[in-house]
């Protein structure tokens, strides 16, 4: 959930530092640091809060050298203060650490017989102490660099530098994603490619297990066990690590505004005149279940997807919150698939997921942002989503792009099944082809629902409803709206209020009501009236039949674009983005990094 940068380059260090964690801010973060060495001295600088605060600290504290690491934290054990913050240091030792060391409270009372006590709450530092304590006993930093990996349990993605040593870097991955960067005379390490784009386009990603000895001549990459191991080197695609805001005043609202842009080369790719552009060994005809495995907005992708399988495929479909999954140790069935959603690609619980189906199911596939991600190496088949690089803490196209291929797969296995004909397959795809024009048509409601918001902004909390596959977008809905407004907001299945949720029903609590007029529409409008004759103030979302048929009395109205029945969550979707945009941006909260929140969930 940190991002980590390392540099062994020709330049000074500290401000390539500083430009490469800007690039890792989207992960969220509460303070940074970075750790130089020159002349074979070893030198830290760290701070609290965002990395101007580094960044002016720098200014009076300079940093030299041309090799260095850097850090963005956000926290897990202990809180956000500069003596937790990374790099962390043990005599002539600093570590950077993504991850979480599960066994540290072990560790360090191995480490008090040695007479080396913690000066932090952090876990991390037990990796610069233990690395420590094997140089005090004679070994090297290579050498003691490996035995402290014996030692760890958990997962870490690690970067040492060590004192003396102003040519060597020491890297190491076991769950959190790290990547080796390769460049002319110099060497560099991080999170992700967009930590890297600055400085160079050839990037070789370790492996599970692996560890690397890197000088500015090259790198050395050794397995698990130990063995020299042959990692690809590849050419990432350096225009598409751009982040930049593109006149937007967040990257959220510029990640809406490119749904529809995004949407249509995911149709591109997916759809052709031919029919479905997916793998041919993706077979669904002999399949007796789906598994659907995935975290926050990407579960909720999962669970709209669920529709869809069952109703158009008649296939069993089983969603789990990764985090849960494989803790219960679920039966499998051979003949099943299961399916990986993840915008990163690097989750850590549905990475752990993913690790438990291996040798369970018949094909283990992922449905990522990322090609090159963990999720999508480790898995049988991976399917990417095609949304581009998403900044925003808050999933926006990425979940419309997930939605787009959850649905592609589910029209195939319709097929593959024998319960869609290839005229219910076209027409199926042609209601897909329309989608990008109308959500940019939604996105023209823009102003509409700014004015809205400045309502709800002053609500403490706020409910959303949804039938049928409109529930799934109501939880996304409220799940949008607390986590950049810091509202608290539930979403409900429509036919549910009445077992419970509608004893908080007042004239205080808005009621959002995604309801397009579709089979379910009229059972939904009578569980808005429930609301409403209990002085529930109602915003409903529907298109111009359904607000004919039921805005009398309603508090205030979205007309949406006619789509059809089918796809109606991800036209759906983009109005309930722009409630969550708008009212954060009215009650003036961090749109694009929410408080406690990170990107990229890379621990459990």
């Amino acid at each position: 959930m940190c991002g980590i940068v390392g540099i062994l380059g020709n330049h000074e260090a500290a401000p390539i530092l500083v430009e490469s964690l800007k690039k890792l801010e989207y992960r969220g973060y509460d303070s940074a640091g970075i750790a130089t060495v020159s002349n074979g001295r070893l030198d830290r600088r760290r701070a609290v809060g965002k990395l101007v605060n580094l960044s002016d600290l720098l200014v009076h504290e300079p940093l030299a050298g041309k090799t260095g690491i850097g850090h963005i934290r956000w926290a897990t054990h202990g809180a956000a203060t500069t003596g937790n913050a990374h790099p962390h240091r043990s005599g002539p030792v600093t570590v950077v650490h993504n991850g979480i060391i599960e066994n540290y409270r072990e560790l360090r009372a191995e480490l008090a017989e040695a007479g080396l006590l913690p000066e932090t709450e952090t876990d991390s530092e037990t990796v610069a102490l233990m690395t420590r304590m094997y140089m005090d006993r004679g070994l090297d930093p290579h050498e003691a660099a490996v035995a402290t990996l014996k030692k760890l349990d958990g997962a870490f993605a690690l970067l040492w530098l060590f004192e003396g040593e102003d040519d060597l870097m020491i890297a190491a991955r076991k769950g959190a994603p790290l990547a080796i960067g390769h460049g002319e005379g110099e060497m560099f390490a991080g999170s992700d490619a967009i930590a890297l784009a600055p400085m160079t386009d050839r990037i070789t990603y370790l492996e599970q297990g692996d560890y690397a000895f890197i000088t500015r001549a090259g790198v050395e990459i050794f397995d698990e066990a130990g063995r020299l191991a042959n990692r690809d080197e590849q050419r990432i695609d350096l225009g598409a690590t751009q982040v930049e805001k593109g006149g937007y005043k967040h990257f959220m609202a510029k990640e809406i505004a490119e749904q529809p842009a995004v949407l249509g080369d995911a149709l591109q790719h997916y759809l052709t005149d031919d029919g479905l552009n997916l793998p041919s060994d993706l077979d669904f005809s002999n399949i007796s279940r789906l598994t659907l495995v995935a975290c926050g907005t990407a579960f909720y992708a999962c669970s709209v997807a669920k529709y869809w399988f069952e109703s158009l495929a008649r296939l069993p479909v089983e969603i789990d919150v990764a985090s849960e999954f494989r803790y219960r140790e679920p039966p499998l069935p051979t003949d099943s698939y299961a399916i990986f959603v993840s915008q990163s690609g690097e989750t850590a619980d549905t990475l752990a997921a993913l690790r438990y189906c291996h040798e369970k199911v018949a094909k283990t596939v992922a449905v990522v942002n990322v090609p090159s991600s963990s999720i999508a190496r480790e898995s049988d088949i991976a399917l990417p989503i095609l949304a581009g690089v998403e900044v925003g803490v808050a999933s926006t196209k990425a979940f419309t792009c997930q939605l787009l291929v959850l649905a592609s797969l589910a029209l195939k296995a319709a097929r593959d099944r024998g319960h869609m004909t290839e005229a219910e397959l076209k027409q199926h795809m042609e209601e897909l082809r329309i989608l990008p024009g109308l959500l940019t048509r939604a996105l023209d409601l823009d102003e509409t629902l700014n004015i809205v918001s400045n309502d709800l902004s002053e609500a403490r909390d706020v409910l959303f409803l949804g039938r049928g596959a409109m529930y799934p977008l109501a939880l996304e809905g409220a799940l949008k709206l607390k986590e950049i407004s810091y509202i608290h907001a539930e979403g409900y299945a429509s036919g549910e209020l009445k077992h419970g949720p509608i004893a908080l029903i007042d004239s205080h609590t808005p009621v959002i009501v995604f309801a397009p007029h579709d089979p379910l529409f009229d059972k939904t409008v009578s569980n808005m009236q429930e609301v409403m004759a209990r002085g529930g103030k109602v915003l409903l979302v529907s298109d111009r039949k359904g607000l004919e048929i039921a805005s009398e009395g309603v508090w205030q109205t979205v007309q949406m674009p006619e789509v059809p029945d089918l796809f109606a969550p991800i036209l759906y979707a983009v109005p309930a983005q722009l409630i969550a945009y708008h009212t954060a941006v009215a009650k003036g909260t961090d749109v694009d990094q929410p408080r406690n929140l990170a990107k990229s969930v890379t621990v459990e």
